[in-house]
């Protein structure tokens, strides 16, 4: 059976071996499987150099799951917590939060532009009672890449904590402790990492974790409670995921293989490259600037023509080998293509002469000429 290519946030398209790990049954108390998730998770911790200082948590389900375990955890009850909004996943922060009852001081951007950390320390200055930044680095929603190391510069020099958003950028875009400072960093296992969906994890700082232990709302989504269980019996304290943790681990395998986080950035941005370039010399428009664009997801205006159809446009790209993405604006008509997943920028070329044909199929030709 030939898959369709998922150029997609995530799900993404993984490798045969990816998926051939999946075919064991592990029990969730055997050693093996404790021993497989305690390597997962110091692997993790190791890709953005907290071996010294943080400790990974995993936990079931999507990322999301993950974010709100964070916030939930580590941001005590009354506190403050700052949300640079330039996108679909700053707002759906904003809405964990509310239902958190944790306050939420909104900084609003357009969705264009990069988080700016000029006005995010005179937030900070301006209302001492905020004790936390909760920062999306790559905006999934368009594509932007927001600078994140600045950011982080300027919450420790306020003396505030940061909890860092990066589903879309962990494993591929630079992200070290020791040069951007963070309590909290919030991933999940199937975005760049390359494997499958229903594991997100957190790699918190241990000293904020130890002092958590009385925030959460929920028992299935308390850190600290997953961390001191796992820390005393080695095992998830709850059924875990247990193909999706073996999956993790034979794409880590890949991934270190491959030569780790600068590799894979080469890739997805070449991927990147080659889906920019060919989208345009048909014609079609980037949402956002090249300088702010991560390598990650790349949103495209619609074609300004009346025979533009996105449900016939995905469904004939789908018939060609490829899925791609609806747009996540709200006033922009759009559609997204991520570059992401065990693909390179042969898979990319194809899918450029994918849309093409699908385009000229529909009548809808060279529209948006940049």
């Amino acid at each position: 059976m030939n898959e369709p290519v998922l150029l997609t946030p995530g799900p993404l398209t993984t490798s045969a071996a990816t998926k051939e790990a999946m075919l064991c049954d592990w029990g969730s108390w055997d050693s093996a499987f404790n021993e497989m998730t305690a390597s997962v998770c110091k692997e993790l911790t190791a890709i953005v150099g907290g071996e010294d200082s943080h400790v990974c948590i995993p936990l079931q389900g999507s990322g999301t799951f993950a974010v709100e375990a964070a916030l939930g955890t580590l941001v005590p009850k009354q506190s403050k917590v700052l949300v640079p909004n330039n996108g679909a996943y700053c707002q759906r922060i904003v809405r964990i939060l509310g239902y958190l009852g944790r306050e939420a001081v909104v900084l609003e951007h357009r969705e264009d532009e990069p988080a700016d950390p000029a006005r995010i320390d005179a937030a900070l200055a301006a209302d001492p009672a905020i004790s936390h930044v909760a920062q999306v680095h790559c905006e999934t929603g368009t594509g932007i890449l927001n600078p994140l190391a600045e950011i982080a510069a300027v919450v420790a020099a306020r003396g505030r904590k940061l909890i860092i958003d990066a589903m879309s950028s962990y494993g591929a875009i630079p992200i070290n402790v020791r040069e951007i400072p963070f309590d909290a960093l919030v991933a999940a296992s199937g975005k760049c990492l390359e494997g499958v969906p229903g594991m997100g994890f957190v790699i918190a700082r241990s000293e904020a974790l130890e002092h958590a232990g009385n925030n959460s709302h929920s028992l299935v989504l308390d850190l600290c409670d997953q961390w001191r269980y796992m820390q005393k019996t080695g095992q998830w304290r709850f059924t875990p995921p247990t193909h999706v943790v073996a999956a993790l681990r034979k794409a880590l395998d890949q991934y270190w293989q491959e030569g780790g986080q600068p590799a894979r950035h080469k890739r997805y941005s070449e991927n990147c490259a080659a889906l920019i370039n060919g989208m345009r010399a048909l014609g079609l428009r980037t949402f956002i600037d090249d300088a702010d664009q991560a390598p990650i997801i790349v949103t495209f205006h619609a074609p300004a023509d009346e025979a533009y159809d996105f449900v016939e446009f995905y469904r004939r790209v789908r018939d060609k080998g490829f899925i791609l993405y609806p747009g996540k604006l709200t006033a922009v008509d759009t559609f997204r293509v991520g570059c992401i997943g065990a693909i390179d920028g042969e898979v990319m070329d194809r899918a450029v002469t994918a849309v093409s044909a699908a385009l000229n199929e529909m009548g809808v030709i060279h529209q948006n000429h940049a």
